[in-house]
Order: C-alpha cells, then structure tokens, then sequence
C-alpha cells in the first residue's frame, strides 16, 4: 500500500489573474514595495507555484505621495550608466520623488523581484502612476491595503 501524496502544480492556462489598486499616500516606499512585489509574484495565493507567473496585476497610484524614511531621501542615489566612457548618471532620491517616482517605485519592487526572463515577465503587470487618475477601471480592480 502506497501512500503517496502530490501537490499539484498550477499551469499557466489555470491562473485567474485579478487587478489590486495601491495607494502610496504617506506609505514608506520600501515595506510597500515588498507587498507589492509579494502579489506580484502570487505568493500571496495558496495556488503559488515557483517557476510559473501566477501573480496578480498591481496598479500603483500616488506613487509621489511615498515617503522614504531616516536620512534616505537625501543620501539614497539611483545610478546607470549609458554604456558610454564617463557615462554615470547619479540622481538623488529627492530627485526621483519629485521628477520620476513611478520609476523609484519601480526600482524598489523590481529588485525584490526574481532575476530574469520571469521577473521582468512579473514586473509587467506592475502599473505605476504618479497621482490618483488611471487608465484601469474597467478591470474593477479592488483595494489592496498595505
């Protein structure tokens, strides 16, 4: 007799993919941004399969209003290079908040994400907007509280 148990593995025909609004008014930029990665990549489901996208769709609003906390906004720098001899581009977070947040929200969740073909498969379904207007309401997605 044989007792043998086996989990099933979700299939990628199988995932019913669901729409979460965020609201970054006065939330810290980093404990936001590992919730969100979290649903993102679907742990947050008992169905969670590793090397499957089974997460949900997140549409980030007021990403400006985010708040980094101790001395972050001023000593925290984004840095890329263009590929070019000197070509180091060094921008301050104070910066980023008041020109690019979306793309500051973006960093943060993007290196919680994995690494590769599948993390940046994950990462598209990350929606960020930097006021309270989005172009997603007919999805009817619900609040998704931090």
């Amino acid at each position: 007799m044989s007792l043998s148990k086996s989990t099933d593995s979700i299939r990628a025909i199988d995932i019913d993919r669901a729409w979460h609004v965020v609201d970054l008014d006065g939330a810290t930029l980093g404990r936001a941004a590992t919730r969100i990665a979290t649903v993102l990549r679907g742990k947050h489901s008992p169905s969670f399969t590793p090397h499957n996208d089974c997460g949900d769709f997140v549409i980030v609003i007021n990403s400006a209003k985010a708040v980094l906390t101790g001395n972050k906004i001023d000593q925290k720098m984004y840095r890329y290079h263009t590929n070019f001899p000197g070509g180091l581009k060094v921008t301050s977070a104070r910066d980023m908040m008041a020109t690019k947040s979306e793309e500051a929200v973006r960093h943060a969740v993007r290196g919680m994400l994995p690494k590769g073909p599948l993390g940046r498969q994950m990462l598209r379904k990350l929606k960020v907007y930097p006021g309270v207007e989005h172009p997603h309401a007919a999805q009817n997605p619900a609040v998704f509280q931090l």
